[in-house]
């Protein structure tokens, strides 16, 4: 692990006031933009994706009063690229964090300074931005932290190892380490996830009045499958055969990454979920008690593929759907992701589209919604014709992954085509796997030995689609020997 100098904290406060970038006189613009991000959850762990074990009544009202987008792709198959890519428009061959890279004591590899983010620019823009969750992309005081990135607000885990736990140590308020003493020892009293989804709302109430983005990037439903008893008391028993999980409970890497035990780890995660979806109701409800509703678009999705870690169970549950594969795979079930946007008078509700879309795509699309004259050089295009029904909705020629671990990983969606390269950095005469996702969207017939010509075409996308980072280097002589 790279170890880190903590800054201390009358440094780290100077050097926060001496950096906040310069703030551009503009109009305040509108609408108010709520970004849901589910950490971990699954294209199937919706109803409206065919979810049947557990309800998420609320998510799928979502569903009923927006649209639907049934070719939408995480940023990565993991937390903090897909992130990454997320908030710099950028896809994995450019985003600057393309990897999980733990710094200690706490937080990851931090995004640079010099990276222009979401935040930042709907800040430049006149928006209220804050961000409620799971950080993971600067340790705290490094220039990846997110009061350096664009961000008013904080609340929640700057570590993504830390907040593997709900009953943790402390959380973050911007700069402040906020200690839980319900949680000291071996203690369970305060559940962050609650406490997160309250200083969310409170954000909500304090700025109804100004144009507001809220990055919502709930720790839900991720490892460890913990919660309170009153939420998982009604979920005991129901789904049988149960599953226990002994995890770490006591001792060296307690609430340090290990996960804890669970005896009901089927009952907990239906109970997480509907947990995430009672809150995603709680915020549409905050909108409509203040009157803001018609003026806020809700964007709800998830960082990738379902886990199987900490006593989860995507099998029983058929997390992933159709799909092969899991959270770290590139196949759809690791990348392929449910996404809902309700913008109330704009979006015809109970809508779907087919359009092929990625985390990269949502910066250029809230610039257009924003009003923002957008002029950095980004990956992704914007899907405001396809919110709308206005204009010609532009296309990806295609979309791009690579995956860090695991031997190193690379895809590439090109149209109906999918082509997929695993141990890149181990097999140096590895040929892609080469699906027709019309077709066969469950990835079962590899076509590559009969349309030479299309591998051949998806192996030079493999190539030229990505810049080498400072920070995730696949070795290049392995790396560039695709042929």
């Amino acid at each position: 692990m790279l170890k880190v100098q903590i800054i201390p904290l009358t440094i780290l406060l100077t050097v926060l006031v001496s950096c906040q970038p310069k703030q551009r006189q503009k109009r305040v613009p509108s609408p108010n933009i709520i970004y849901i991000l589910a950490d971990d959850l699954g294209y199937g762990d919706v109803g409206f994706n065919g979810q049947s074990k557990f309800a998420t009544p609320n998510i799928d009202k979502l569903a009923a009063e927006g649209m639907v987008f049934t070719q939408h792709y995480s940023g990565s198959t993991v937390c903090a690229p897909s992130r990454s890519a997320l908030l710099t428009g950028m896809h994995t061959g450019h985003t600057p964090i393309r990897g999980n890279k733990e710094v200690e004591p706490e937080g990851q590899y931090p995004m640079p300074d010099s990276t222009y983010t979401l935040s930042e620019m709907l800040k430049e823009a006149g928006y209220k931005t804050g961000v409620f969750g799971k950080w993971g992309l600067g340790y705290p005081g490094s220039e990846g932290d997110p009061n350096l990135q664009g961000f008013d607000e904080f609340y929640g885990y700057n570590c993504q190892r830390l907040a593997h736990h709900y009953y943790p140590y402390h959380l973050w308020h911007n700069q402040e380490k906020v200690i839980l003493n319900g949680n000291k020892g071996k203690n369970q009293n305060d559940y962050a996830a609650d406490l997160i989804h309250d200083e969310a709302l409170k954000f909500i109430d304090d700025n109804k009045h100004s144009a507001f983005f809220m990055f919502y990037a709930s720790p839900i439903p991720h490892a460890e499958l913990l919660l309170p008893e009153k939420y998982i008391d009604p979920f005991k028993g129901k789904f049988l055969p149960e599953k226990s999980y002994k995890g770490v409970d006591e001792g060296e890497g307690y609430r340090q990454g290990p996960y804890g035990s669970q005896e009901n780890s089927h009952a907990a995660f239906a109970a997480m979920v509907t947990l995430l979806d009672r809150q995603v109701g709680d915020i549409s409800e905050k909108l409509e008690e203040l009157g803001i509703a018609d003026n806020t678009i809700i964007v709800f999705t998830s960082d990738n593929g379902p886990h199987q870690e900490g006593g989860a169970d995507p099998d029983y549950f058929d997390s992933n759907g159709i799909f092969k594969g899991y959270k770290r795979d590139l196949y759809e079930g690791g990348i392929h992701v449910p996404m809902i946007v309700k913008w109330p008078q704009i979006i015809e509700a109970g809508s779907s589209t087919d359009h092929i879309s990625a985390f990269w795509d949502v910066m250029p699309t809230f610039a257009d919604i924003a009003g923002v004259d957008f002029n950095k050089k980004i990956d992704g295009i914007s899907f405001l014709p396809t919110l709308t029904g206005k204009g010609d909705q532009k296309k990806h020629d295609y979309l791009y992954w690579e995956f860090h671990e695991k031997g190193g990983r690379i895809a590439v969606r090109k149209g109906k085509w999918k082509a997929v390269k695993y141990n890149v950095a181990k097999k140096t005469n590895a040929e892609p796997e080469l699906y027709d996702l019309r077709k066969d969207p469950e990835e079962t017939q590899n076509l590559a030995s009969e349309f030479p010509d299309v591998v051949k075409e998806m192996k030079e996308i493999m190539k030229s689609a990505r810049t080498e980072s400072e920070v995730f280097q696949f070795s290049a002589p392995t790396y560039l020997n695709v042929d």
